[in-house]
């Protein structure tokens, strides 16, 4: 009789690198069978990493968990794949906002104005601040990225039955798709949801792990939320050396839905997006840059570079080519320092005002 408790004997040991032999062969079997796999280097990998947590996990809840996320975030993929190339915001606020509120019409008044615009929001798809911002950008306009809770969470209006609508059960996964697919961030006031996803949000700015981009902390021009809060970032975390006074270029503060889409707008008159090839960052730009405001750059954010570094500008590099698509925007090569996240954000201020 087999001695493991699955019923099979002699377990294969499993690795990443194409090591598996027969188990190699049969998931190429497999994808070729199923057909139409994309980048199936990665896929062959995501098949293993399952193979290789059911060896090694036991516990049912662990298993469940890893399962609900990537079904989950394959999801969030789907939904959001076709819209690609349509910039989006991401807009935060309290639940509980009444629509007699004046934020409640600022709220509307953002998802008005962003969508004649040209962008598309995304909120979390439930009432307040979330179904004002969907009701000012349409339908049509809208994504809803909701989470199940016993109470307040349900689908506004606005959301209910749209395909660009969906329901989370881990937070940690809806996180990902707020602030994967967004190209700036609005916050409103809120509980400690909206306090968690500002935090967030800078956090993920402040680290390298968010690409720079706008967030706006919005209130009514006698509010008094933001600046109670910013009073407590400069008093006790900048003031203790906790953050950097740098920090505070990742955030801007606004009481017009109006100056935050323009602002948006002008963060992306001339940047575009950006990587980093090896140890290199690569911004690319809609608009060249010519050479002497390349000169006046290196020499106001010389502080952002690596030793001897350089900004230079380029074409695309060699280990673009898998972005055709961008091949044809001007580049300015940077050997950033990855440390002055909030400096490479007046960078991109710098640039678009070149």
């Amino acid at each position: 009789m087999p001695d493991s408790k699955e019923g099979f004997s002699n377990p294969v040991e499993l690795h990443f690198t194409r090591t598996n032999g027969p188990v190699d062969d049969a998931i190429d079997r497999l994808m070729a069978q199923v057909g139409d796999v994309a980048h199936p280097d990665i896929v062959r990998e995501i098949i293993l990493a399952g193979l290789k947590a059911g060896q090694e996990n036991g516990g049912r809840a662990d298993l469940k968990l890893m399962n609900s996320s990537m079904k989950e975030m394959r999801f969030t993929a789907k939904v959001f794949s076709p819209y690609r190339k349509v910039r989006k915001v991401t807009v935060f606020g309290s639940a509980r906002t009444r629509p007699d509120s004046p934020l409640y019409q600022m709220a509307t008044d953002l998802g008005k104005n962003l969508a004649e615009a040209g962008f598309m929001v995304i909120t979390g798809g439930g009432p307040g601040i979330m179904q004002a911002t969907n009701e000012g950008a349409g339908p049509e306009h809208s994504f809803g990225v909701n989470i199940r809770l016993p109470f307040e969470q349900k689908p506004n209006p606005v959301l209910v039955g749209n395909p660009r609508h969906i329901t989370y059960k881990y937070f940690f996964n809806r996180k990902v798709a707020f602030l994967k697919e967004a190209d700036a961030v609005v916050l409103f006031p809120g509980g400690f949801g909206t306090l968690d996803e500002a935090m967030e949000s800078i956090t993920l700015l402040q680290t390298g792990k968010l690409y720079p981009l706008p967030l706006f902390c919005i209130d009514e021009p006698s509010g008094t939320y933001w600046e109670h809060l910013f009073s407590f970032l400069d008093n006790e975390l900048s003031g203790h050396g906790y953050i950097s006074h740098d920090d505070f270029g990742l955030i801007e503060r606004v009481t017009r839905p109006v100056d935050a889409v323009a602002r948006i707008r002008h963060f992306y008159s001339r940047y575009h997006s950006l990587r980093y090839v090896d140890d290199q960052l690569v911004i690319r730009m809609s608009a060249p840059l010519n050479q002497k405001d390349v000169d006046a750059l290196k020499k106001v954010f010389a502080g952002i570079l690596v030793h001897r570094g350089d900004m230079r500008l380029s074409g695309p590099l060699d280990d673009e080519i898998n972005e055709p698509e961008l091949a044809h925007l001007p580049r300015l090569v940077v050997d950033f320092n990855k440390r002055d996240f909030g400096r490479l954000r007046q960078l991109v201020d710098a640039i678009n005002d070149c």
